[in-house]
């Protein structure tokens, strides 16, 4: 179980702050849902260790991950910014999440499959700054999936999807999460998005955390 009790944070000469507190299953989905500027993304950058809580604690397991850099924290992130490299093709963007030491062969295999699990088995040679906006996010959250790291947090994934993509994405989101027992978070304004994927919903709020029915 991921757990965040009474993370409190402050940015420096801001008026405002937050205190997080909820807990994620193994294998499940976890939604954030709130306002734009309400702390959604400032949650997200305590969790992956870019910023650093004044008090409170962040577990995984029982592991504390307050005492981990970003780097060896067992989390994944997908920002909402696709964050793609525009002059490396799809491949090669997503290679970029291959364990290290990975084979050249093993590696070309499961790049191919990840990226035919998000219907880009035909864009893998295309360079990234001629695939669509979609396109993008796809590559992006094929990168993030190949991580396969215990905690996947996903900042509006599925953003810049037609329907019938959205669907089909959100259905691998949950089989994989399932399948490979992460702890999801998602952070999204989509209603339709929370209410297909989520075991448990949080709303953010006047900057604290309140699990929703």
């Amino acid at each position: 179980m991921l757990t965040a009790d009474r993370l409190h944070f402050a940015y420096p000469g801001a008026t405002g702050e937050y205190r997080f507190s909820f807990t994620a299953n193994k294998g499940a989905v976890t939604a954030i849902s709130g306002a734009s500027g309400s702390g959604k993304s400032t949650l997200l950058d305590l969790l992956a260790g870019f910023l650093r809580p004044q008090s409170g604690s962040l577990t995984l397991d029982g592991e504390d991950l307050l005492a981990l850099p970003p780097e060896r924290r067992p989390v994944s992130l997908l920002l909402q910014s696709d964050n793609l490299f525009d002059h490396l093709s799809a491949a090669d963007n997503v290679a970029l999440g291959l364990p290290k030491r990975t084979a050249k062969a093993e590696g070309r295999s499961m790049v191919g499959a990840v990226l035919d699990q998000v219907g880009l088995s035909a864009n893998v040679d295309q360079v990234a700054s001629t695939l669509s906006g979609g396109q993008k996010q796809r590559v992006a959250l094929a990168r993030t999936l190949l991580r396969d790291r215990p905690v996947l947090l996903l900042d509006e994934p599925f953003s810049a999807l037609d329907d019938e993509t959205r669907h089909a994405i959100r259905a691998l989101v949950l089989e994989l999460t399932r399948r490979q027992g992460w702890h999801t978070v998602l952070v999204s304004h989509h209603a339709d998005d929370v209410a297909a994927l989520a075991e448990r919903r949080y709303l953010l709020a006047g900057g604290t955390l309140e699990e929703a029915g």
